[in-house]
């Protein structure tokens, strides 16, 4: 699943968003929200396997982060999309002045 996908549930960008605050293990992240244990392992599952999530092990903990590689390449992709819209909309902008100078002048 890609990193975007994964984000599109509630629940995940929910358990994102508290990993966001601090590291958290298993339970402490099931404590959050109405839903079984499995359901948040399943959850948790999807988000390390979109690189979004790494997990550590501390004796009988698992103990989970945000992996900020995931988010790295997420940032890329937005540094990208806001290149390719802002010259667009510079260029929008420019044609717009121009039009407003035209109709002044008529």
């Amino acid at each position: 699943m890609n990193r975007f996908a994964a984000l599109s549930d509630s629940t995940r960008l929910g358990i994102v968003e508290l990993l966001a605050a601090g590291d958290r293990t298993a339970g402490a992240i099931g404590e959050c929200f109405p839903i079984s244990a499995p359901a948040v392992s399943q959850h948790l599952k999807t988000l390390r396997e979109a690189g979004l999530v790494r997990v550590r092990i501390d004796g009988q903990r698992r103990i989970y982060s945000l992996d900020p590689d995931g988010f790295e390449e997420m940032e890329d992709w937005f540094a990208k999309v806001r290149r390719f819209w802002g010259g667009r909309l510079d260029a929008l902008e420019r044609a717009l002045e121009e039009d407003d100078k035209e109709g002044d002048e008529q």
